[in-house]
């Protein structure tokens, strides 16, 4: 099962914690209850805990709305089953990005209960995407006529770094106006939830391997290509985070020495040849430009010359690092996702060559490279696992 650390705060609970303890027995109980309801007698036999610690920690999974209980019988005597409540703990998964905002609700055998997508002002303020995302939350839980009680966390994506030290947005990220500030805390004050904010891309690598096809993989990539272009990275089954939490920057990456200065301040960054914001540029002179990465992928589908070979550079040189990456940590797979994944192969064959040009033979050759099968859901689906694993339920 992946394990997974709290990306935004700089400390973690001792493994020897009572909480910690009492985490671990719980996710034990749930392991055991996602196969059906149990007695509580069941329980203790399938987990090899005592009868006195089930039965506490089934009333404090009851209180918190995981579970619900009645009377029935067990071998002729009376007992107590207990079923898991998907509704009734609902994770909450928010993805920031440049322009857009999208809020999952995810029922605890990981379906999608709830969630809604919308188009915020570029600029904005963390202000402002704090009281959408507010908003959305109350939207949705009226839709299915949730109580807030249902809510156990929310589980945040940042399109940027994300100091560990400090929980602080870090310089660097798409949204310039966010940097400096602690979106955790913010979002605590607002929603009244325990709230966990990770780098977006880290998300998408964790839905990968929650969500996606992927469960159990010890050494994958996952990239998004976006109006930046960042790496998520699990090394030996878990997330890695470096050392203050700011790793996989590939769009920082110089891939030409002379090229365009980038917002970073260096020349030539991968971001300046391969984001959908200098895609979008590039093609301004063409008969249709296209003005958002929809319009990119639209327009590429009904096999537009000038965005095929826009879309065709950009591979080659996304390619060109993740050969680089790949020579250096040799992942079983590496998933491209982000807004642009809706044009399959013809972003991820040019990708594919820059790859196996860049990468030593044996390494190109064994990575297998692979769209996203989770489209732009990715980032919010991630963060919803992580709110699950923040308070110790891991994906089934």
């Amino acid at each position: 099962m992946l394990e997974t650390r709290a990306a935004s705060r700089p400390t973690r609970k001792s493994p020897g914690s009572q909480s910690a303890l009492r985490h671990l027995n719980q996710q034990r109980i749930i392991d055991c209850l996602l196969s059906g309801p149990s007695t509580q007698a069941e329980l203790a036999r399938q987990t090899g805990l005592s009868t006195a610690t089930v039965s506490n920690i089934v009333k404090f999974m009851q209180t918190a709305g995981l579970v619900s209980t009645e009377p029935t019988t067990s071998s002729g005597r009376r007992a107590l089953n207990v079923k898991l409540i998907s509704d009734g703990a609902i994770a909450v998964g928010i993805d920031f990005g440049r322009r857009h905002l999208r809020v999952v609700f995810s029922s605890l055998n990981y379906q999608v209960v709830a969630e809604k997508t919308i188009i915020l002002p570029l600029g904005h303020h963390a202000e402002e995407g704090i009281a959408a995302a507010a908003g959305l939350i109350t939207e949705l839980l009226a839709s299915k006529g949730l109580a807030p009680s249902a809510l156990i966390g929310a589980g945040v994506g940042i399109p940027g770094p994300i100091d560990r030290r400090t929980g602080t947005v870090a310089q660097g990220a798409i949204l310039p106006e966010w940097v400096g500030i602690n979106i955790q805390e913010r979002l605590e004050e607002t929603l009244d939830l325990p709230v966990i904010v990770d780098n977006d891309a880290n998300l998408g690598a964790l839905a990968e391997v929650t969500w996606g096809p992927h469960n159990g993989l010890e050494n994958l990539i996952f990239i998004k290509i976006g109006s930046g272009i960042g790496a998520g990275l699990i090394i030996s089954g878990i997330p890695y985070y470096g050392n203050v939490g700011i790793t996989g920057e590939i769009g920082h990456a110089t891939v030409q020495e002379h090229g365009s200065v980038c917002r970073c301040g260096n020349r030539g960054c991968l971001e300046t040849v391969a984001s959908t914001t200098v895609m979008t540029n590039l093609l301004s002179r063409s008969g249709q430009p296209p003005e958002t990465a929809e319009d990119i992928v639209g327009q590429g589908l009904e096999g537009s010359s000038a965005v095929l070979r826009v879309v065709d550079d950009a591979g080659m040189a996304v390619g060109q690092e993740l050969g680089n990456i790949a020579n250096l940590l040799n992942p079983e797979v590496i998933v491209v996702g982000g807004p642009l994944a809706g044009l399959g192969d013809l972003l991820l064959d040019p990708i594919r060559r820059g790859l196996l040009r860049h990468a030593v033979p044996v390494v190109g050759e064994s990575t297998t490279l692979v769209m996203s099968s989770l489209g732009d859901r990715a980032e919010a689906l991630g963060a919803a696992a992580l709110a699950f694993q923040h308070v110790g339920i891991r994906a089934p």
